[in-house]
């Protein structure tokens, strides 16, 4: 029984243990590689954005407004903005569907919003990147309805004029 637990502990510590291995582009020859260089291809996003939510406050209604939203590359290659979808149709989104944005550049998307409805609103934007790639952008704000005159009627003006 300690010989068969032995050989099994053997066993793991070989299969588990053992470095990940890569091939060198150069020389053909494997090359071990850490841990942590593999974690770290996994997991290195390429997009960033400087802020990922952004909070209108109160906005009157029947007023559009706009918000620019930076898009960073942290990756090590260019890659282009393939789709930015809103949540619903008072929020469109605008950016350059052309551009590729190369490592260390920025560029922008124009989130604008309908203040048609009253009331409070989140939505959401969807933006794909590298085929498959999401980040959502949240907007949020809250629209309180404008009077229907520029100023109250004045009753007592009448009045005056007699």
């Amino acid at each position: 029984m300690k010989k068969t637990l032995l050989l099994f502990t053997l066993t793991a510590s070989a299969i588990f243990g053992s470095a990940q291995v890569s091939t060198d582009q150069h020389t053909g020859l494997n090359v071990p590689v850490a841990p942590s260089q593999v974690l770290n291809a996994v997991t290195t996003e390429t997009l960033s954005l400087k802020e990922s939510e952004f909070n209108f406050g109160k906005i009157p209604q029947g007023k559009p407004v706009t918000h620019l939203f930076e898009v960073g590359n942290t990756g090590k290659t260019p890659f282009k903005l393939d789709n930015v979808q809103a949540s619903c149709g008072c929020t469109t989104p605008e950016w350059n569907k052309e551009k590729s944005i190369g490592p260390g550049e920025t560029s922008v998307i124009t989130v604008g919003y309908n203040a048609a409805a009253e009331g409070p609103f989140t939505k959401t934007i969807t933006v794909t990147y590298n085929g498959t790639q999401n980040k959502v952008i949240i907007i949020k704000g809250e629209v309180w309805k404008t009077p229907a005159t520029s100023v109250p009627v004045n009753m007592g003006l009448n009045d005056l004029k007699n």
